[in-house]
């Protein structure tokens, strides 16, 4: 306030108001130096500004994993786009999960640290607070003393002076009391108001971290329960691969007895032959040779569910197919890939309704996995001729039909060689 509004009461003497007022110049000496600022008050280990430093680091942090998860996030859409190994998509889950545990680390730590700046900014404000209500209290007894010298106390002070410069001086005292007065109380008012404003925004800053870390313990417990669906499906998927050993050991009992029963075929052609020239009689024309390779008619149009050789799945199982699977809709025909003479016509351990064609020298054609057999067995068949339909609606590569083709090797007995060596290449026509 003006000093002029506070007039002085009358005064005791210009030589005890001079003295008091070079002493109450001397009283504001002494608590000028006790008002430092907000930093001289903070009663923590590290500065704000060293705070403030680290939340932003971790800010920058929080940013660079949460854009780490967007791109497991964007993987895991691609996995579940496609036929994908079960425990890679549990990999995937796992990386998610640990990226939101470093996000909800990174969040502890700003509400850690922006809990740590409003404490000292709290500190702070009650500080200034009862240092305002100090500076109060000064400035009241000393507006209380003034009071009671009377109102022309101050004309009394700058009338005792000796000289115009003594005047001046006077003046000048009374002022500067005056000015340091208004600004003391002023800046005290301001920095009060810095200080609760600052408060508000650190305590909302703290409200949104919350609510943040609140999301991130949301998303992890859903997390979880995505890793407990996996893990649960990945403990499925190993029990269908036990399922699967013990199936790989049922194919491979079958494979070795319809081998078996290809080389007990071959035996009787063998026997057969030897039999006619000794009559002298015409054994049957050849129809089937090498030179036929790469020439043969499909047996049914359709795609292909496995080819023949070693198949590696995701799952670590090794399956071995002697031919190839060919998906087409259940009842299709299925045809006569080349003439030939039905040496097996039905039902075949593992296969279902089977065909087998003898081509003559060691090469047979076999059709596995069929509906309905449409020829009889010792029949001759001609080229495109139905020898059955399509099955196979009970396995677990669906509707098709296995297509094999054996043939001697080195002199020796029949052995599978691929098809797709055989028949024509896929879009050239049947």
């Amino acid at each position: 306030m003006p000093w002029r509004q506070v007039a002085p009461g009358q005064g005791k003497g210009t030589g005890r108001g001079l003295g008091r007022l070079v002493g109450g110049l001397l009283l504001l000496g002494v608590l000028l130096p006790t008002f430092t600022g907000p930093t001289a008050l903070s009663a923590q280990e590290r500065s704000p500004e060293e705070i403030q430093r680290e939340i932003q680091e971790s800010q920058r942090r929080l940013e660079q994993i949460r854009e780490e998860r967007a791109q497991l996030q964007s993987e895991m859409q691609g996995l579940r786009s496609r036929v994908a190994d079960v425990s890679t998509e549990l990999r995937n889950i796992e990386q998610q999960l640990s990226a939101s545990r470093s996000v909800l680390s990174e969040i502890d730590f700003q509400v850690e640290a922006t809990s740590a700046r409003v404490e000292d900014i709290t500190t702070q404000l009650l500080l200034t607070r009862d240092d305002l209500r100090e500076r109060q209290a000064v400035l009241a007894h000393r507006l209380r003393g003034i009071y009671m010298r009377g109102p022309l106390h101050t004309v009394q002070v700058l009338l005792g002076a000796e000289s115009f410069s003594d005047l001046l001086n006077r003046y000048r005292y009374l002022r500067l009391m005056a000015d340091y007065d208004q600004s003391l109380l002023g800046a005290v008012e301001e920095m009060e108001g810095a200080l609760q404003a600052q408060s508000r925004e650190v305590e909302e800053s703290l409200a949104e971290l919350n609510r943040l870390r609140q999301d991130q313990v949301t998303e992890v417990a859903e997390l979880r329960q995505v890793e407990a669906q996996r893990q649960q499906t990945l403990s499925q998927f190993r029990s269908e691969e036990a399922r699967t050993v013990s199936m790989l050991d049922q194919l491979e009992a079958q494979e070795g007895r319809l081998s078996g029963l290809v080389t007990d075929l071959e035996r009787r052609r063998l026997e057969a032959e030897r039999r006619a020239a000794e009559t002298g009689d015409t054994p049957g024309a050849t129809t089937l040779s090498v030179s036929d390779m790469g020439s043969l008619s499909w047996p049914v149009e359709g795609e292909l569910a496995y080819r023949f050789g070693v198949e590696r799945r995701p799952n670590g199982t090794v399956l071995r197919w002697n031919g190839v699977g060919i998906r087409a809709p259940l009842g299709t025909p299925v045809e006569a890939v080349r003439d030939g003479t039905v040496v097996l016509a039905g039902p075949f351990e593992g296969y279902g309704p089977t065909v087998i064609l003898s081509h003559g020298d060691g090469f047979y054609t076999l059709y596995l996995y069929l509906e309905e057999v449409g020829v009889v067995e010792g029949r001759r068949v001609s080229a495109g001729q139905v020898v059955g339909t399509v099955g196979g609606g009970g396995t677990a590569s669906g509707p098709h039909m296995e297509f094999q083709l054996r043939a001697p090797v080195g002199g020796g007995a029949p052995s599978a060689q691929d098809p797709l060596s055989w028949l024509r290449p896929l879009g050239s026509g049947s």
